[in-house]
This record gives C-alpha cells, sequence and structure tokens, in this order.
C-alpha cells in the first residue's frame, strides 16, 4: 500500500473553464444564468462548528449573514434552487426555506453546502455552491456521460451548482457499517469496489479515497444492493501517477481491497473487470457525439502540468503496451487514447465472439 503523500500533489490548482468548455456546456443546458455567485457568499459575519452524532468535529462551519444581505441571500439560494431541480419558476418560493449555509476550509473545493427544506412537509434536500474548476467539470460530466449515474449541475462565470449525491460516506460505511454486513453483503461490496476501482482507473478519475465516493443503499425484496458513486471530481485528468486513478492504493480503502481478496476469486476479479470496460465501452459508443465534443474541449486546454501528463502517458504506455499513449500531448489526449482503447478492445472481443 503506497501512502497517499506519495501518490499525490500537495495541492492541485484550479484551472478555469475556456471558451470551448463554455460552449459545451451552453449547448447541453449546463450554464443557465444564476443570481448569486461563490464569493457572494464569502460575505459572511461569522460562524460556529457543525458537529455529527457523536459530536465529533464534521470540518463543515454553519456561517450566518448580517440581516441586511440575509434576506437577499436566502431569496437568490432559492432561486438556484429551483433552476436547478425545475424550470426556475417562482411560484414555490414562498414554500422554501434555506435552513442552513455551510462552509468546508477542509480539501480543495472548498464549498458552501446549502440546505432547503420545503415549509409544507418538511422534506429537505441540499446543494453545494463551489468555484468553477475545469477538472471538476470534466469530471462531473464524465461521470455523467460513462457511470450508471445522471448527474445535475450548473456552471455561470466562475460559479459552479451541483446537487447533492445521497448515501454512506465510504470511511464511515468502512468504520460503521461494513463490519455489521453479512458475508453475503461483503462479497457484492467487494464485487462493486473492483468495478469502481475499474471505472476510476478507465476515465482517469483520481483520489478516490473513502471520503471522495459514498455507498448507496437499495433495498430490493428480499436483500439489500450496495452501489458505490464517486462525490468529488477535483482530481480528474491532473495527476502524473497512475496509481492515483486506482482508488485500491490508498491506504483509507485498505478494508476494501483486504474485503476483495477474501471474498473473491482471481478469476471473478478479472470477470467483473471485464464486465465495468463492457458497460463503459457501450456508454462510449451510445454517447459517442457527446464524449467526442467533451474530449475535443478537454484538448484545447490546459488541466495539468507539463511534468504529470510525460509521467502519465509514459504509466499507461507501460501498463497497456499502446504506442499511441507516447504520441499524447496533453491530458485531453490521454484520455481520449484511454477510451479509444477500451472501445476497441470490446469491439474487437464482440467481432470474434
Amino acid at each position: 500500500m503506497a501512502s497517499e503523500e506519495k501518490l499525490m500533489s500537495k495541492k492541485k490548482p484550479a484551472f478555469p473553464v475556456n471558451h470551448f468548455l463554455n460552449d459545451y456546456l451552453v449547448e447541453h443546458g449546463r450554464n443557465i444564468k444564476i443570481p448569486i455567485f461563490y464569493d457572494d457568499l464569502l460575505r459572511f459575519q461569522g460562524s460556529i462548528v457543525v458537529y455529527d452524532k457523536n459530536d465529533e468535529d464534521t470540518l463543515w462551519i454553519r456561517v450566518y449573514y448580517s440581516d441586511f444581505e440575509r434576506k437577499e441571500i436566502d431569496l437568490n439560494l432559492k432561486m438556484v434552487y429551483n433552476i436547478l431541480h425545475s424550470n426556475g419558476n417562482l411560484d414555490n418560493i414562498q414554500y422554501l426555506s434555506v435552513d442552513a449555509v455551510d462552509y468546508c476550509t477542509f480539501g480543495n473545493s472548498k464549498p458552501f453546502r446549502v440546505k432547503v427544506r420545503n415549509v409544507l412537509n418538511d422534506n429537505y434536500t441540499y446543494f453545494y455552491v463551489k468555484k468553477a474548476d475545469a477538472s471538476r467539470v470534466y469530471g462531473l460530466e464524465l461521470e455523467h456521460i460513462l457511470s450508471p449515474y445522471n448527474l445535475n449541475f450548473l456552471v455561470y462565470k466562475d460559479t459552479l451548482i451541483e446537487e447533492h449525491i445521497a448515501g454512506i460516506p465510504g470511511d464511515i460505511f468502512i468504520k460503521e457499517v461494513l463490519p455489521n454486513c453479512s458475508e453475503p453483503e461483503k462479497a457484492q461490496i467487494a464485487k462493486e469496489f473492483v468495478k469502481f476501482n475499474e471505472r476510476c482507473m478507465i476515465r482517469l478519475l483520481g483520489d478516490m479515497r473513502s471520503y471522495n465516493y459514498v455507498i448507496v443503499t437499495t433495498h430490493d425484496f428480499d436483500h439489500v444492493v450496495y452501489k458505490i458513486r464517486a462525490i468529488d471530481f477535483d482530481q480528474q485528468c491532473f495527476e502524473g501517477k497512475f496509481k492515483v486513478y486506482y482508488p485500491q492504493f490508498f491506504k483509507e480503502n485498505y478494508p476494501m481491497v483486504q474485503l476483495v481478496a477474501d471474498k473473491l476469486l482471481e478469476n471473478s476479479i478479472e470477470q467483473y473487470k471485464l464486465e465495468e470496460r463492457s458497460i463503459v465501452a457501450k456508454r462510449i459508443l451510445s454517447s459517442e457525439d457527446r464524449v467526442n465534443q467533451l474530449i475535443f474541449c478537454m484538448k484545447n486546454d490546459t488541466i495539468s502540468t507539463d511534468e504529470n501528463v510525460e509521467l502519465l502517458k509514459k504509466q499507461v504506455y507501460d501498463f497497456t503496451k499502446d504506442i499511441t499513449f507516447k504520441k499524447s500531448n496533453n491530458m485531453g489526449e490521454i484520455l481520449e487514447n484511454a477510451l479509444d482503447f477500451v472501445r476497441r478492445n470490446y469491439e474487437d472481443v464482440s467481432m470474434i465472439r
């Protein structure tokens, strides 16, 4: 197990959304004018620490604003909620309440988490306000296209609005839920971790430490189904070390790796990897135009350093022995070659069959 200090860079810079990516977002309904920006929420007057049910610090602080600003900020956040979840209609504004605005100083994105409640029935949901970073936008869009999950997000100028992804945070699941799972459930979770590991590697989503993904539980008629979803897309195509794109190499995920070793035979692991590569290949083929548009934006963008690009293309070549990776000039071209490699191998195998 490599430590993440050796795997990860100290801090990833934020990259602006260039005009190619902005045009893409406009075309696909991701770029919609919003009435409030990330910087507006930074004008809070004070804060209190948010503790969890065990009275431990969550690393979030609950912020509050002056009476003068609170009214306007509340109204604008309700409008953002409506733009994100419906057509922006203002008819239901009177039934919405902004119950909390929390700020996280931990990690790269320093997001705000907004809790919006319907006062008629007390149902509530969250959304996040972040600084727009091209890496994160590419990561969100690739997740939307290539994973089993659709994502709802908006980008306007320098602000990113993301819907909340519900689930049990991986670190909490490993600590509190996993020990109490049945043996068949543990085998199913091991299978899902193998698939999640493969999916992250294929589309070069890095830094999937346990607190950067959630476990989603669904109750089927006679058992519980477990799925793993990424929730942090900050490290899309940035790092040079290929291992960063494998969740298995982070020490926080060691219990999951151990679970795979305990529960799955080698040929089962290979089968689940093949299944995941095949399903990703099918998604690439079914959304070919959109994938190509997004890759075009990435190829005409700077989302990493020259050193990282050189290191990653060499390490991916060592892994695949595909000479096209050596010819890659940037992260967009490396990802294009990676997705093409997956699609090509899937088609070759399908034709042989």
